[in-house]
């Protein structure tokens, strides 16, 4: 396991130093100027000469490669370098930030492993009945709604009609403290609208593997000596059909980040949405690349998670192969 988790850190290090080369180079290609981005409306009837000026400060003339270098050299050091459309360091922007991504991305990942197993065990018990209908055709629903759109029809439902929760933001309106009460609160309605997203990949995959598993000879030699339909279920079907789901949890990551910004957005959440966002629209170079890598890290990590899981789930798999 400590000689994979290895070759992966270093696999790592070439792969992100590539993924960064083209976000400089695609922000390079793209026809925002970062002058006028950083000089906002005054930029608008601003001299080219006073534009110059600018981008020679801001260092946005060089060739991008020169400019991804430095950052680069900057990076390993610690120094993530300072936005220009912000006006504050990277690193403080991304910390001010992370945390409140996490924690959505956390919670409502949970929230799906663990619905989208019991019901996908609930379906895979007995398949064809009206509870598996029903609950298949709402997975196949929510894979095809887009979150904006789930988002959008939650603040009207459950903040606009019914008034129970809050529509958006971190803390109530007026509030100069940040308690936890409050972030609970307002957690609700995006955590639960990123879940739905998610939910139903578990719930189709968790069917489908322990429906499978509960065909199989052993489970049927377990009932045959007597065993009862709960250990049957929980102690073999289940341990069995799982496997397949946990090389769902890497595969999960990229959508779980995309749609963790399209929520943010929707519900005010003051995590790394708007400040990728402005990164992407205004090429604002160090942030962009920073945040891309924040993002290709979590994939590996993701995918380095499920293949660790695996292998510990069933010991026939070799971490070293």
């Amino acid at each position: 396991m400590a000689r994979m988790t290895g070759r992966r850190l270093l696999a790592a290090v070439p792969v992100l130093a590539v993924v960064t080369f083209g976000v400089f180079a695609l922000a390079a290609a793209s026809p925002f100027d970062p002058a006028r981005a950083y000089a906002g409306t005054a930029g608008l009837g601003a001299r080219q000469d006073v534009l110059d000026q600018l981008s020679d400060n801001l260092g946005a003339d060089r060739p991008f490669a020169a400019r991804w270098w430095d950052w680069l050299l900057s990076a390993l050091t610690g120094d993530l370098g300072r936005s220009p459309t912000l006006r504050q360091p990277v690193a403080d922007v991304i910390g001010e930030r992370l945390g409140w991504s996490v924690l959505l991305c956390g919670v409502a990942f949970a929230v799906a492993v663990t619905a989208g197993t019991a019901l996908g065990v609930l379906t895979a018990r007995r398949p064809g009945r009206p509870l598996d209908r029903a609950v298949t055709a709402l997975a196949y629903t929510l894979e095809a709604a887009p979150p904006f759109w789930l988002g959008l029809l939650a603040v009207w439902f459950f903040a606009v009609h019914l008034g129970v929760l809050p529509a958006g933001g971190l803390t109530d309106t007026g509030s100069d403290t940040v308690t936890a009460g409050q972030v609970a609160s307002h957690l609700v309605l995006p955590a639960a609208v990123l879940a739905f997203t998610q939910l139903p990949w578990f719930v189709l995959y968790v069917r489908q593997g322990v429906g499978d598993a509960l065909r199989e000879d052993p489970v049927r030699g377990a009932r045959a000596r007597g065993l009862s339909e709960r250990t049957v279920l929980l102690g073999h079907a289940l341990r069995s059909g799982l496997l397949p789901v946990l090389t769902l949890v890497g595969s999960r990551v990229p959508e779980l980040i995309t749609g963790a910004l399209l929520v943010e957005t929707v519900f005010s959440w003051p995590g790394i949405a708007s400040a990728t966002v402005e990164a992407a629209t205004k090429a604002d170079f160090p942030l962009l690349a920073a945040l891309t890598v924040l993002a290709t890290a979590a994939v590996l990590a993701g995918n380095l998670l499920s293949d660790l899981l695996y292998g510990l789930a069933d010991p026939r798999v070799g971490f070293d192969g």
